[in-house]
């Protein structure tokens, strides 16, 4: 507890503090810091840019869940039905891919879809795409997220396919002949034996892909440092960038704390769905 309230509860409680305080960079430097009240706060919520970067956020985060939570159960039912050597190639690949560190994946992406030498483009042109010499995947926002999206989804599935492995091993056998000898489908099968079982796996899991992509921001700010023009800014990179960039300290402060609200707002619904899961069982 000692450590936890050194490590996360004090810089979480300067941090509030921080976040009604003017503090800029001549107030850094002088070492004053003037008390604003909830000046920040005000200026955020009527700041247009701000509820963009909020939209913005929640869209990333639900395309980001819903394509590592698909993509992953599928792995994971492949692996629960491929022989013993094909599992373990699988399984290795998955592994590797999970423990990449995260700055050097984001670079080898970025080389990936590099203007100049990138792969993507040379791929696209071998399908006879033309406009594809050359091309700047980075140039709008939209493009710049959709690449992150699809790094943070490589990065993310290994953790829901290997989980969503080791659901299905607890799940009788007699339940999959039960439901051939009911004539149910693949599909049937899935969403009535399968899911059922899985339910508060598929919870967890979801809830905790969903603090993860939030507060993404190493991905993000590596790839392009929320550019262009601070248009692939996602939350965590708008409090940074204004912190440390802007040198906008008490308004970064703020943008955080925000975001933390906003955070536990939205969990607390689907963190009672958890709760109300465990009293059913």
């Amino acid at each position: 507890m000692a450590s936890l309230a050194l490590l996360l509860l004090y810089p979480l409680i300067k941090n509030v503090i921080l976040s009604f305080q003017d503090i800029n960079k001549i107030e850094f430097i002088q070492r004053k810091y003037p008390f604003a009240g909830f000046d920040n706060y005000t200026q955020l919520l009527g700041d247009s840019n701000f509820w963009t970067v909020v939209v913005r956020s929640f869209a990333f985060t639900f395309a980001n869940v819903v394509l590592i939570m698909v993509i992953g159960s599928l792995i994971g039912i492949l692996l629960n039905r491929l022989g013993k050597w094909m599992r373990l190639v699988l399984s290795m690949a998955l592994v590797m891919a999970w423990a990449m560190p995260i700055v050097a994946s984001v670079q080898v992406f970025y080389w990936l879809f590099d203007e100049q030498f990138g792969v993507m483009n040379w791929v696209m042109r071998t399908l006879g795409f033309s406009g594809y010499e050359q091309h700047n995947w980075f140039e709008t926002g939209f493009s710049t997220l959709t690449i992150v999206t699809i790094l943070v989804v490589w990065g993310s599935i290994p953790f829901v396919a290997l989980n969503m492995y080791a659901g299905l091993t607890t799940v009788g056998a007699e339940l999959y002949e039960a439901a051939r000898m009911d004539g149910a489908n693949g599909w049937q099968t899935f969403w009535k034996v399968v899911f059922p079982n899985l339910k508060p796996f598929f919870l967890v899991t979801t809830f905790l892909e969903v603090i993860w992509v939030f507060k993404a921001f190493t991905q993000v700010y590596a790839m392009n440092k929320g550019g262009p023009d601070r248009a692939s800014e996602i939350l965590p990179v708008f409090a940074y960038v204004e912190g440390q960039s802007q040198a906008h300290y008490g308004l970064a402060a703020a943008i955080s704390v925000l975001t933390i609200v906003i955070l536990l707002v939205v969990m607390s619904f689907y963190f009672r769905l958890i709760l109300k899961q465990e009293e059913e069982q």
